[in-house]
């Protein structure tokens, strides 16, 4: 099994892929740019970064892989393990090579050191559009000079008599139309005041009375606390999958529950959920040592 290509299929769709014990592959959107130094244009991209803290396992992956091959997640969960041992048992002394992703390598203080592959875009808005390069083109840019006109002071343009006619019976019709909206105006604040005092005069005048009033009611509400710490048993990529999670682990006798989908698109199924840490925790570790050592503690903030 060529565990490259279902995590090469899985980067198209969604932004973290995770390889459960070993580290998590991560994608970065990076917008178009140019280099101005060969005149080249690259359409948007999707960077693909690891991080090896992200370990635990989403189920993304391993139902991905038990779909495409029509075997069991439990089978699917299997060779996913025994590849990330082998992975382990190389890096220990040989660089990996994985087809469309990159090479990984361990560093002297043997940590991972992933070194992503270039000629791959993940991001299927860019598909089929590829890096451009261009001519350069040379701007010339030409100094104007101001235009200053030439006026002969020994010349003196006559304002012709129907203008000025013309000009003084605009003026004499703004002053009429201003001093008639004046009055309007004035008018109209008359009529409020009037109408504002004999409301006034109303409502002073008016008089409520209850002459029996009914007795207050003091309730004590009580706010249930929000149980934010979910011990989860898996996340799946299909809805009917959780669902049929939660139906086995209630004939299991847990208080089982979907608490929503994450940041991956995957829905959460949880064993049981606390309002307490400490007896999230302690719930935990039970069920790591009896059911399930796959569950881990998710805080909803």
């Amino acid at each position: 099994m060529n565990l490259a290509n279902y995590i090469n299929d899985l980067l198209y769709r969604y932004d973290c892929v995770i390889v459960p014990d070993f580290g998590g592959f991560v994608t970065n959107r990076i917008g178009a740019k140019l280099n101005t130094d060969t005149h080249t244009f690259y359409p948007p991209t999707k960077q693909i970064t690891f991080n090896s803290h992200l370990k635990h396992n989403d189920g993304l992956l391993a139902n991905y892989i038990a779909s495409s091959e029509q075997i069991s997640f439990e089978k699917a969960s299997t060779a996913i393990s025994l590849l990330v041992i082998k992975w382990q048992n190389e890096l220990q002394s040989n660089e990996i090579q994985l087809n469309n992703l990159g090479a990984i390598s361990l560093n002297d203080n043997k940590q991972i050191i992933f070194e992503p592959t270039k000629e791959i875009n993940f991001l299927t808005a860019s598909f089929g559009l590829s890096s451009v390069a261009s001519s350069s083109i040379t701007r010339y840019k030409a100094q104007v000079k101001p235009f200053i006109p030439v006026v002969n002071p020994t010349q003196k343009k006559a304002v012709p008599t129907f203008i000025k006619y013309a000009a003084t019976a605009a003026i004499l019709l703004t002053l009429g139309f201003a001093g008639y909206n004046g009055y309007q105006q004035n008018k109209q604040k008359e009529v409020f005041a009037i109408q504002q005092t004999a409301l006034e005069k109303k409502i002073q005048t008016a008089t409520f009375v209850i002459a029996n009033p009914l007795p207050t009611l003091d309730l004590n509400v009580v706010k249930e606390k929000e149980k934010k710490y979910h011990v989860i048993a898996g996340a799946f990529q299909f809805p009917e999958n959780a669902e049929k999670k939660v139906k086995q682990l209630l004939l299991e006798g847990f208080d089982a529950k979907i608490i929503g989908v994450n940041k991956w698109g995957l829905t959460q199924v949880t064993f049981n959920s606390y309002v307490d840490k400490k007896d999230a925790i302690n719930r935990l570790n039970k069920i790591k040592r009896t059911v399930s050592k796959d569950a881990w503690l998710h805080i909803k903030e």
